[in-house]
């Protein structure tokens, strides 16, 4: 039988590491490179040597981060698609995306190191995002809402051109406007244009 004792020990580290990944992210985002080990830890509400023996070096904590924060953007497709019709879920995850992004310039430095040495790792992004974009697609087009001829891999090459564009914080309401015009040339019969100036009369 297992041993109970050791199940909350596991339970116990997991949900620590979350609890750091998550601070980590926030002061990523908040603080960019400036961002600290120590006020993470503290963020996070546990010790310094708890981070440290979970993630030894600061290169460590950017990569399990970025890797978290990629998976926990993925999972959001199906959560919104439960909630929203497909073009107005993809939209809402659009935005996700851009601060997805302000996550990834707040540790551009160490990031751009890690990426061009693992390549598995900008693979197994571009796997995340596509797959993603791949379950608004085909719930869109179940719905009769998004053209059939935009492929995922399509699509998520437009959305980067987005993010290249106008992806840093003071550019967002550019980049907002620029997500909309995507969705309009994504959409049945720029259907999302006419929906979104509706919407605000």
């Amino acid at each position: 039988m297992p041993d109970p004792n050791v199940r909350r020990i596991r339970a116990d580290a997991r949900a620590n590491e979350d609890k750091l990944l998550a601070a980590a992210a926030q002061a990523f985002t908040r603080d960019g490179a400036a961002a600290t080990l120590k006020q993470i830890a503290k963020d996070a509400g546990v010790g310094i040597g708890t981070l440290y023996r979970r993630f030894p070096s600061r290169e460590q904590l950017v990569d399990a981060t970025y890797r978290y924060e990629t998976a926990r953007l993925a999972a959001h497709a199906p959560d919104l698609l439960a909630e929203l019709p497909a073009d107005r879920a993809l939209r809402e995850w659009m935005s996700l995306v851009l601060d997805y992004i302000a996550t990834k310039h707040g540790m551009a430095d160490t990031l751009n190191s890690l990426l061009q040495g693992d390549a598995g790792l900008s693979s197994q992004t571009r796997e995340h995002m596509t797959g993603a974009l791949e379950e608004f697609r085909r719930a869109g087009i179940a719905q009769g809402v998004i053209r059939e001829d935009v492929p995922a891999a399509d699509l998520l090459m437009a959305l980067a051109g987005v993010t290249l564009s106008a992806g840093t914080g003071r550019q967002r309401e550019q980049a907002e406007r620029l997500l909309d015009l995507l969705m309009d040339g994504l959409t049945r019969e720029g259907g999302w244009r006419a929906e979104v100036e509706g919407s605000v009369r």
